[in-house]
């Protein structure tokens, strides 16, 4: 659901403009059986294709709309997808009772639902190693949810997490923390990597990574672990806000809130990697509960608040 109010009149306006069109209007209705591209609107509408496509930035403006660009025949078509099922507009300008709260879900890292992996890469549960050591195709073996380390040197993973909020949910920030580090032979404690995070496909920060731990036994490891490998790996927490993304509270990019498009769909998309155009190409440990220094699986807090 959209809620506007009369405190914030820009956005309040930009929407209100947006649907004081009847072909604006128009294509929200055939947007509500299907996607359509540009061309597919403006054939239905009867309207040159020149005049669907400023209509359809119109709406994709006021965030009423989104739009993608997907391969077609002869190069790419714009595809066009409803943003929201409801809009709510509160025209009382008495301050508003909020409750803030905050939504958390925890995802073991072994459920990743897919990936991009370059030797040397590998996974292990609390017992044994779980996949044949440099064998990126068998990331996907049914025992990777028991997984408590994985490890890459190239490529990424994506988790989806599950999003369960209220309607009238107005979310002011989300924040996933994990525990991470570099990927080297055995260990380096010297062996820098820019580790790259994207929330539901949109970049949202990198943070380099200063080394492969080891030297000392992490605290949770099992005893099988060989001291000669990875020990432990540091505690980030990327976060996205209204005003910026950050690492640890130090602003990494201007990627906002309403960059993630985060109540279009069901789940959020959490990916990490290490991308080909990096300057160091270092890879990363992820570390479960059951490894390293902190008790802890992808934790992800979405703090929101709601009108009473």
């Amino acid at each position: 659901m959209l809620n506007l109010y009369l405190s914030e009149p820009e956005e309040l306006v930009k929407v209100t403009h947006a649907l004081a069109s009847e072909i604006r209007v128009s294509i929200l209705q055939l947007l509500n059986v299907r996607n359509m591209n540009i061309i597919e609107l403006a054939d239905a509408l009867q309207i040159p294709v020149s005049t669907a496509a400023s209509n359809v930035k119109v709406l994709e403006k006021a965030g009423l709309i989104v739009t993608e660009l997907q391969p077609a025949t002869r190069g790419a078509m714009k595809v066009c997808s409803r943003n929201f099922n409801d809009i709510r507009i509160k025209l009382s300008t008495s301050p508003a009772k909020l409750e803030n709260d905050m939504y958390q879900s925890e995802m073991p890292i072994g459920h990743f639902v897919d990936y991009e992996v370059s030797p040397t890469c590998g996974m292990a549960s609390s017992l044994d190693h779980i996949i044949p050591g440099d064998d990126p195709s068998s990331f996907f073996s049914p025992q990777r949810v028991a997984a408590q380390l994985l490890w890459f040197r190239k490529g990424f993973i994506e988790y989806r997490f599950p999003l369960q909020l209220p309607s009238n949910a107005d979310v002011l920030s989300i924040e996933f923390s994990l525990e991470l580090c570099s990927e080297a032979a055995g260990y380096d404690n010297n062996w820098p990597s820019d580790i790259t995070v994207w929330v539901n496909q949109t970049e949202v920060g990198a943070w380099t990574s200063p080394g492969d731990f080891g030297g000392r036994r992490g605290q949770l490891n099992p005893a099988w672990w060989p001291d000669a490998s990875t020990q432990y790996g540091l505690l980030k927490t990327w976060k996205t806000d209204k005003t910026k993304s950050f690492v640890d509270d130090v602003a990494v990019s201007n990627v906002v809130l309403n960059d993630l498009r985060l109540q279009k769909q069901n789940y959020v998309s959490f990916k990490i990697g290490v991308k080909d155009d990096a300057v160091h190409k270092g890879g990363l440990n992820l570390f479960g509960k059951q490894f390293g220094d902190y008790a802890q699986d992808i934790v992800m807090k979405i703090y929101y608040s709601v009108q009473k």
